[in-house]
């Protein structure tokens, strides 16, 4: 059976991008350029569809569908995007149909975060399993949830929040929330960590007062004890929120990105003996823990997975 291929289409606050790749999981071609939100969406739009239209040309190959992976909030059903944090000036846009007017194609738009759970779920560590939780664990902390072989969006496509959950009364801050998953679990919370710890470490430190989760991470390969102190509060906090997750849901798999890819020897052990003292051992003798299979090619696959899980489906 021959390969079908599908447009994936990936818009940020920073960059945006245009890849063209088969349901086989192979990337053929990608453009990316600077969003440059203050200019308004549609310089940004009129680029995406040249970009596409320009992949697909160079790839030789017939398009069936076209997949569109954006911050939230949006609205999955009616193809809106709806003025994302980064991108305050893209006000209840109709990509989906933008996109299917210009290529005659079904498109189809989900949330970044549920579009890197579907590529996990399609073509990375999430193969083969039917309950599973994609974390993003980057500058901030998002979730996509796959249950039933379905993406869970809830009620109102608010699902996967969970750097919102309070995991302390107090502590670094994330989600505008002190003490919050995200605050424990992000880019910009172990910075926060680092800083506060920074305080009262009394032994020798290459890391400065104000250090970033790159300088943490760098310092800790080289053996640094407050930087793996800094990673282990990280990864502590990280295994009582899995906790929460695998009590509530009861998980095949969690599938963590971005800082977890890259730390995953430093935050494992604090996260598997703090998950285990907070959950249910049922639940965590039947769920594997693993980094993004797809490693930092995730968001490649993420918005090429949405369309591709969709005609899956038979949409």
């Amino acid at each position: 059976m021959s390969p079908e291929y599908f447009l994936g289409i990936d818009i940020g606050g920073t960059k945006s991008a245009v890849v063209v790749g088969n349901d086989t999981g192979t990337i053929l071609d990608k453009v990316s350029f600077l969003t440059e939100e203050p200019k308004g969406p549609e310089q940004c739009i009129a680029r995406l569809l040249e970009a596409s239209q320009e992949l697909t040309k160079r790839s030789g190959v017939t398009i069936r569908a076209i997949g569109i992976a954006c911050g939230s909030p949006l609205d999955p059903e009616r193809g809106l995007i709806q003025s994302p944090a980064q991108l305050s000036s893209w006000k209840d846009v109709e990509i989906t149909k933008i996109f299917q007017d210009r290529f005659g194609v079904p498109a189809f738009l989900e949330n970044d975060a549920n579009a890197g759970a579907l590529a996990e779920f399609c073509f990375g560590a999430g193969r083969g399993c039917r309950h599973m939780a994609f974390l993003t664990f980057g500058t901030g902390m998002g979730a996509g949830f796959v249950l039933n072989g379905q993406i869970y969006r809830g009620a109102n496509c608010y699902a996967g929040e969970v750097g919102h959950i309070r995991l302390e009364p107090t502590g670094p801050i994330g989600c505008r929330k002190a003490g919050s998953f995200e605050g424990f679990c992000s880019g910009a919370g172990i910075a926060q960590i680092a800083q506060a710890e920074y305080k009262n470490f009394k032994g020798p430190t290459v890391l400065s007062p104000t250090p970033t989760t790159r300088d943490v991470g760098e310092a800790a390969e080289k053996g640094d004890q407050l930087a793996l102190q800094i990673l282990e509060i990280s990864g502590t906090y990280l295994g009582k929120a899995l906790a929460i997750l695998l009590d509530t849901l009861n998980l095949e798999r969690i599938i963590i990105g971005s800082i977890f890819l890259r730390c995953e020897k430093f935050l494992r052990p604090a996260m598997e003996e703090s998950l285990r003292a907070e959950a249910l051992s049922q639940v965590v003798e039947v769920c594997r823990i693993f980094p993004a299979g797809l490693g930092e090619s995730v968001g490649d696959y993420a918005a090429l997975s949405v369309a591709y899980s969709q005609m899956k489906q038979g949409v």
